[in-house]
């Protein structure tokens, strides 16, 4: 269970000093610090049950939602998750793992988010349609159908087959919200993928 530094003391105001009695339950391995301020009881947590609450608000995206839905091959050490107007990139290394936060388009932040509850915890992740297009917001500008195509079958090596079975009008409606080249060029593969069945 996540518990606060407040949660703790409350818990604890019996003891005279609670930051004392804290060092002690983090020393017997009864809490387990996560960043400043945040406690986690069990050191075996999932990490991205943690995701949301280290920083916010967010949800799970990028690679680690990719990963998660086996739409990318290689497995994602850091928890990748999407914020907005936050102005910059944060990246925090706990006991629990990475966990990097970037922004995306302000408009495109609320749509295509999924919530999941696992063993007590609720996390939020993007749809799988909705983490390509996260991903594709922090690539460079791409030039061409090509360079998309190589983008998507061999950097990020998505089989042809998985990508086919996004749902493509999700990929449409989600990809109209960022405004950039890259899902621009997403939006006409995708119409030319439908167009031709």
């Amino acid at each position: 269970m996540i518990k606060t530094t407040k949660m703790l003391t409350a818990e604890l105001k019996e003891y005279v000093n609670t930051t004392t009695k804290i060092r002690q339950l983090i020393k017997n391995k009864e809490v387990f610090p996560i960043v400043r301020g945040l406690f986690e009881t069990d050191a075996h947590i999932p990490g991205h049950y943690l995701a949301p609450i280290i920083y916010g608000p967010s949800y799970l995206s990028f690679e680690f939602a990719l990963a998660f839905y086996d739409l990318i091959p290689e497995a994602v050490y850091s928890y990748t998750s999407a914020t907005f107007e936050k102005r910059r990139s944060k990246q925090y290394n706990t006991p629990f793992g990475r966990f990097t936060y970037q922004d995306v388009a302000s408009d495109a932040y609320p749509v295509g988010i999924v919530r999941h509850v696992e063993n007590g915890y609720s996390f939020q992740i993007a749809s799988p349609e909705k983490a390509l297009c996260d991903e594709l917001y922090i690539k460079p500008p791409l030039g061409n159908r090509a360079e998309l195509e190589q983008l998507l079958y061999e950097d990020l090596r998505i089989e042809p087959d998985d990508f086919a079975l996004l749902n493509r009008n999700d990929l449409l409606a989600i990809s109209a919200h960022y405004h950039t080249r890259n899902h621009k060029l997403l939006q006409v593969y995708v119409k030319r993928m439908i167009k031709n069945g």
